[in-house]
């Protein structure tokens, strides 16, 4: 879903790599790289990225937003991952509000990118408690975790990856990308709390507070940090 793009790298090429198909109706929507303008600027993702070290955890607690919809087809991610943010893989969990002829779409799903996302049987609703994990063995086996604590259900899944570098932690709201950064959806508010990555407050890590603008507009904006484990991102644009 998620990897940074690298300054010199050609757009084109990036463009070419990551185009899936159209996306019709509430189909699963292919969750793009994160493109960073500046050290704390995305033209997609908004949240906290921690770097500087390898992490094997990350995980987070949320509740599931609304979406305000309109007319316009519109899509947001919320999610935790490692790496991202200065390499090429992303292994994430998280769940998504899309709005789809007007209704909004919820779902859940998981991703260890290049590879396409999985989307997961788990319900979600609007409201639900939701708290998610990715952790690794750190040579290949990732466990990631999402759980609707308001239902009681969780989602487990076990996958492989040889080549993670596991050089970020992330814990994000984005706007996904399907041969380029979709409209984000009006999520209004979402907090975030219980952020932590290999066990300590994703804040002990001097983490990159990140706000989405593309093409000069501002769509979401990051808080400060409290507790070392909690903020929020709020919508201020489609």
């Amino acid at each position: 879903m998620r990897c940074k793009l690298l300054l010199g790298l050609a757009l084109s090429s990036l463009a070419a790599a990551f185009v899936v198909p159209t996306v019709a109706a509430a189909a699963p929507v292919h969750q793009g790289p994160m493109r960073r303008i500046t050290h704390s600027t995305s033209t997609n993702w908004a949240g906290y990225a921690a770097t500087g070290r390898t992490f094997k955890t990350i995980s987070a607690t949320w509740k599931q937003p609304a979406g305000s919809c309109t007319s316009k087809t519109t899509y947001a991610s919320f999610w935790v991952g490692l790496d991202g943010d200065g390499s090429t893989t992303v292994e994430q969990t998280g769940t998504e509000v899309d709005c789809i002829h007007g209704a909004a779409v919820y779902s859940a799903w998981y991703e260890m990118y290049p590879k396409a996302p999985v989307t997961l049987s788990l319900r979600i609703h609007a409201g639900d408690t939701i708290h998610a994990s990715v952790t690794t063995d750190g040579v290949g086996s990732f466990t990631l975790t999402l759980k609707n604590v308001t239902t009681g259900r969780t989602s487990t899944n076990l996958a492989k990856l040889r080549h993670a570098r596991l050089a970020s932690a992330e814990v994000i709201v984005e706007a996904p990308y399907s041969g380029g950064v979709l409209p984000l959806t009006n999520f209004g508010t979402v907090g975030f709390s219980a952020a932590r990555a290999n066990g300590a407050a994703i804040g002990s890590f001097a983490p990159d507070r990140i706000k989405m603008v593309s093409g000069g507009v501002v769509k979401a904006v990051t808080s400060a940090l409290s507790n070392g484990t909690s903020f929020s991102v709020t919508w201020k644009h489609t």
